[in-house]
């Protein structure tokens, strides 16, 4: 998955802003995570405000979700 790919399904979950929601961006930080590594995940993290939106922190391995 790119990182351009990641943002656009992010945004879209973080639009419906559920628990459900929060779920499916662990999934795609996941994916994200074991292609382009932490500080790509970080990165995502920062921009999107994920910390607000989810509760999502900067540092936290997503690599296991959903294995």
């Amino acid at each position: 998955m790119t990182p351009e790919r990641a943002v656009e399904l992010i945004r879209q979950q973080i639009q419906f802003g559920s628990g459900y929601n929060r779920h499916a961006v662990r999934l795609i930080l996941g994916e994200l995570q074991r292609t382009h590594g932490q500080p790509a995940v970080d990165q995502l993290i920062r921009d999107l405000d994920l910390q607000q939106a989810f509760g999502l922190n900067p540092g936290t391995d997503f690599s296991r979700v959903g294995r």
